[in-house]
């Protein structure tokens, strides 16, 4: 029966995948190492709309298929891999800056598996967006963050011993490398931007 009046010409939509249920998905086909749950998370989320990550979280090609059979051989990605050989980041300011993230990254490095090397380059993508930086990869708390920060990077991890929001800490550790110090507030406890650096990522 052919639609008529208004119903003519209306596309009926499917609804798309939902983070939960393609995290469930995901972790069906985990291969049971340490960051399985960690990388459906965020996988889910990218698939479902809910990260700022770039395609292939910011992975070459070849990273992102060695990533996924590594965590999850055998699991059928929603989207292709696609080159990243024309760099989605327009301003070269912000290619060095996001090398440089993934450098200090890479220095705290646990030096366990793989997958650090790979979570580097994601959650250096993810600092190029605008939100927290749990919520640009598509995690599902700060908690999420933090376990991943320390099980992968401790020794960069152990750094933030006063729970400083991930993203302001990764810039601070940078400029403090470069020796660049911006903020001039005697303390932190008396600094009018406290809750900017200290406050809750909800």
């Amino acid at each position: 029966m052919r639609a008529t009046g208004g119903e003519a010409g209306r596309e009926t939509r499917r609804p798309g995948p939902t983070r939960e249920s393609r995290y469930a998905y995901w972790m069906s086909h985990a291969s049971g190492q340490a960051n399985d749950a960690l990388l459906a998370k965020i996988l889910s989320s990218r698939e479902s709309g809910g990260s700022a990550l770039p395609p292939n979280l910011g992975l070459e090609p070849s990273e992102w298929q060695a990533m996924l059979s590594t965590h999850f051989p055998s699991a059928v990605p929603l989207t292709t891999p696609v080159p990243l050989g024309a760099d989605e980041l327009a301003d070269e300011a912000r290619v060095v800056e996001r090398d440089d993230l993934v450098a200090l990254l890479l220095a705290g490095r646990a030096g366990r598996c793989a997958s650090e090397g790979w979570l580097a380059i994601i959650v250096a993508a993810a600092c190029m967006g605008g939100d927290h930086l749990w919520q640009d990869l598509g995690l599902w708390s700060r908690e999420d963050l933090s376990r991943l920060m320390n099980g992968n990077f401790p020794a960069l991890a152990q750094r933030n011993d006063r729970d400083m929001k991930w993203k302001r800490f990764l810039y601070r550790q940078l400029c403090q490398a470069e020796g660049v110090y911006v903020c001039r507030s005697p303390s932190c406890e008396v600094c009018v931007d406290y809750a900017r650096c200290f406050g809750a990522e909800d």
